[in-house]
């Protein structure tokens, strides 16, 4: 899954504000900025949570007082504005995605809209029934991880696996909002490979867009990360997430580390070899030596350019005479030497 390249989700969530043309904007933005998928979430607010469920810290520090449903309600999005989301992605040129927050948007997005690939929030890892029924569905998955430990994960990525989802890709994640950098612990993303053996990613809940190219550098191959079109609307969300422009930079700036990432194998470049020539030691004499007299190595010296011999070849020379005078400073080629087996 996602071997081709790094696959960017610019997580568009409820920044929406519950506003359709909004959502269209969204899309447009994470178009412009090179993207592959402009994700939204997608719930029905009575099937999801119960009507006096508190907010988190984060989400009455950024959206107020009041609880979680109220909140929920305002920013809910109707299954027609998703029909028209999808279409609208479609035209664009651009992944759609929704992550489903219960089993009756689960059953929506795929059994109505199509989706292709269902990407599971960190809230649902303990949330086993619900993960059987995912994986019921037998689509790829996406599975974030934050507020776990290993544990936690294995027993979500066996409920989905036992199930019926034929792969699953898992994101590394820390559920703060903005997530502290020494909460961040990329290197989890390692310890998630080597046990899975599976394709891991990184969903980026920091300030800014470093953390997000350095798990990129790191093996990333999806990389999720919030985005709004202004950081000061009303909402949960948006103070800590990009805008349009810092989205349009993380994407550059992983794509040039995927480019600069290459296959791993140790190999000279081609632009490289005229400067090798220019800046790599050849054989040269370190005192004139006469016709006829053995080569050893305190008469040998490695000196800028190359001009027949590499000093990596001086040891096929040693023991052999030289043909003619080589003078002090001379480069030592082939035909300067005897070779007497």
């Amino acid at each position: 899954m996602f071997e081709d390249r790094i696959y960017i989700i610019a997580e568009a969530g409820v920044n929406h504000n519950g506003d359709l043309g909004l959502a269209k904007r969204l899309i447009d933005a994470g178009k412009t900025a090179g993207v592959d998928c402009v994700k939204f979430q997608t719930w029905v607010t009575e099937e999801l949570i119960t009507l006096d469920a508190p907010k988190a810290a984060y989400q009455v520090a950024n959206d107020g007082e009041g609880s979680q449903f109220e909140m929920l309600k305002k920013l809910e999005l109707s299954y027609a504005d998703f029909r028209e989301l999808k279409a609208y992605s479609e035209a664009k040129g651009i992944h759609f995605l929704s992550t489903p927050d219960e089993q009756k948007s689960l059953d929506f997005l795929v059994d109505e809209l199509g989706i292709s690939l269902i990407k599971v929030g960190s809230g649902e890892i303990n949330n086993l029934l619900y993960l059987k029924q995912i994986g019921q569905k037998k689509k790829p998955v996406i599975l974030s991880t934050g507020m776990c430990n290993l544990a936690d994960v294995e027993r979500a990525y066996s409920t989905l696996k036992d199930n019926g989802a034929p792969e699953i890709a898992i994101l590394h994640c820390t559920s703060e909002y903005p997530a502290p950098l020494e909460s961040v612990n990329l290197k989890a993303m390692d310890t998630l490979a080597t046990v899975f053996q599976t394709t891991v990613g990184y969903s980026d809940h920091t300030d800014g867009i470093s953390i997000s190219i350095a798990a990129a550098a790191r093996g990333a191959r999806i990389i999720e990360k919030h985005f709004t079109l202004d950081k000061s609307m009303d909402g949960p969300d948006h103070i800590a997430s990009l805008d349009p422009i810092e989205l349009k930079a993380m994407v550059d700036g992983i794509r040039a580390v995927e480019l600069a990432l290459g296959d791993g194998i140790k190999r000279i470049q081609p632009m490289e070899l005229e400067t090798k020539k220019v800046v790599g030691k050849g054989i040269y004499a370190k005192h004139t030596i006469a016709e006829g007299t053995l080569i050893t190595e305190d008469l040998l010296v490695g000196k800028r350019p190359i001009v027949d011999l590499g000093m990596e070849q001086y040891e096929l020379i040693l023991g052999q005479k030289a043909r003619t005078t080589i003078e002090k400073g001379s480069p030592i080629g082939l035909n300067d030497i005897v070779f007497e087996s």
